[in-house]
């Protein structure tokens, strides 16, 4: 049976091989190659749909806020020109 030391430098040779052969190349150009299509099909990372989610979460917020100060103004204009 192989030890957890044997599995690991196992592994990390075969990292160090692919790491020195075209693998290593053929790896970064399917991932430009998938990056370039989901660009071109104007889609968007997790990372950036979380953040313009919060973005848009607190533009609600304040939104919301600013719709109850616009309601209290108008119930005292309506009051002050009622008089």
């Amino acid at each position: 049976m192989f030890s957890a030391d044997k599995i690991n430098e196992i592994s990390s040779k075969i990292n160090e091989i692919i790491k020195s052969s075209p693998l290593a190349d053929i790896e970064k150009n399917i991932n430009a190659l998938i990056q370039g299509a989901f660009t071109k099909m104007e889609l968007i990372s997790r990372e950036e749909f979380d953040v313009q989610a919060e973005v848009l979460r607190n533009t609600r917020e304040k939104l919301a806020i600013l719709e109850v100060k616009l309601a209290e103004l108008e119930a005292d204009l309506i009051k002050k020109t009622s008089k």
